[in-house]
């Protein structure tokens, strides 16, 4: 299944997309795509519907991020090899973990807007994991059947406010409104094969400045749902970003490429559709 969220911001309803890429309607089914929605149970009511009974949206509504209220958004920094090398870092020995904050989440094709102060503004195309069942103390053999499924995230990221200013604090250079674009949808982890065999791409003004595949992860998926669940408890909503290829503005040799007014940003991972932003200087409202 495609689970999404569609309508004004702040408005959303829950929907699906059938096999035609129609929306369909499940305000009369559940809440949201919530955690409830996305537990086990949940998942198992959503399944037994047939689509094509289900109240079909007219028009291309906006996309909201697919899942709300989203718990945590985990984030898991320098998790392939390539893109540690050319942020010239070492290969971490265990998970680089950090934290997005609720400001961050945006639909899949919202406007990415410069915080003030902006000037190194970049990209990172990710594979997100949405937990579907609480995850304590779990082992990776076990990990993946916590997951209900995965989305698209673009963590994107300004480096000035992450590196240049007092030091390494990824954080602040993170967790600015608007800077986790996610979706189009949840794609239900019945539907995904291998979250290591996975193709990611991003474009920056038709430009391939982005293709990875999942396989090259340093810590894979289930690594990485064992491996937080040590410190954290998962709760099913939760969402987990594992990591960046290499090619972001920051790796680019000789000089960086930053994000500026007016570009447009495009990035996918298979079978999960794609995200479209255009990139918006500060505005003071």
């Amino acid at each position: 299944m495609k689970l999404l969220r569609y309508g004004p911001k702040g408005r959303e309803k829950p929907g699906l997309m059938d096999a035609t890429g129609a929306i369909r309607d499940l305000s009369r089914v559940v809440k949201d795509i919530d955690g409830d929605a996305l537990s086990p149970a949940g998942l198992r009511k959503l399944k037994a519907l047939k689509p094509e009974k289900l109240k079909k949206v007219a028009g291309k509504p906006r996309l909201g991020a697919p899942v709300n209220p989203i718990g945590k958004l985990v984030c898991v920094g320098l998790n392939y090899a390539d893109h540690a090398a050319e942020a010239g870092v070492p290969v971490p020995k265990e998970p680089v973990l950090f934290l997005k904050t609720a400001n961050t989440y945006a639909g899949p094709n919202d406007k990415i807007q410069f915080p003030r102060g902006a000037t190194k503004m970049d990209w990172e195309v990710e594979l997100a994991v949405v937990i579907g069942k609480r995850a304590r103390y779990v082992s990776k053999e076990r990990a993946l059947s916590h997951v209900a499924g995965y989305t698209i995230c673009n963590d994107v990221s300004e480096r000035a406010f992450q590196i240049d200013r007092g030091g390494s604090q990824w954080t602040k250079g993170k967790f600015c409104d608007g800077f986790a674009p996610m979706g189009p949808y949840v794609l239900t982890a019945d539907e995904v094969k291998d979250p290591q065999a996975l193709e990611l791409w991003c474009d920056v003004n038709g430009q391939r400045m982005q293709h990875g595949n999942t396989k090259t992860m340093i810590f894979d998926v289930a690594t990485i749902v064992s491996y937080i669940s040590d410190f954290i408890t998962l709760e099913p909503g939760d969402v987990i970003i594992t990591g960046t290829p290499p090619g972001v503005g920051m790796g680019k040799k000789p000089n960086p490429i930053w994000l500026k007014p007016g570009d447009v940003v495009t990035l996918g991972v298979a079978g999960m559709g794609e995200q479209r932003q255009v990139c918006v200087g500060f505005a003071n409202k």
